[in-house]
């Protein structure tokens, strides 16, 4: 799978030539409810639509279960442009999204302490 910086918008010296808004068409909105933590997965369905080159970059990250965040580094697109993107991908039946899984306890104060514990130790 190449990289974004091997794909037709990326210029060696000058860095992306597109700005992330074009890649989404302008759109700042998803169809579909996507979360940074949801998994996108594709379906092995081929688009009916050509779509551009960021869309198939995206396609090929998702082959197992996937977390947009983790496509939006790997695509170094903001998230928001990514939301957009793959809700394009689900709208065409090339990917199914899960939301996130939440535990029942999602303010466990261990964690909380724990993790401003490590906080504090940084600073």
């Amino acid at each position: 799978m190449p990289s974004p910086q091997d794909g037709p918008w990326v210029d060696d010296a000058a860095g992306r030539l597109v700005r992330p808004y074009t890649v989404s068409g302008g759109r700042t909105r998803p169809t579909a409810a996507l979360d940074l933590l949801s998994l996108v997965m594709a379906t092995g369905t081929v688009p009916q639509a050509p779509l551009g080159p960021e869309h198939s970059l995206a396609l090929g990250l998702c082959e197992g279960p996937t977390s947009v965040a983790e496509i939006a580094a790997h695509l170094r697109l903001p998230a928001v442009v990514t939301k957009v993107l793959l809700s394009d991908l689900v709208d065409c039946g090339a990917l199914t999204a899960r939301a996130p899984r939440y535990h029942e306890n999602t303010t466990d104060r261990s964690l909380l302490e724990a993790v401003l514990d490590g906080l504090r130790r940084r600073l």
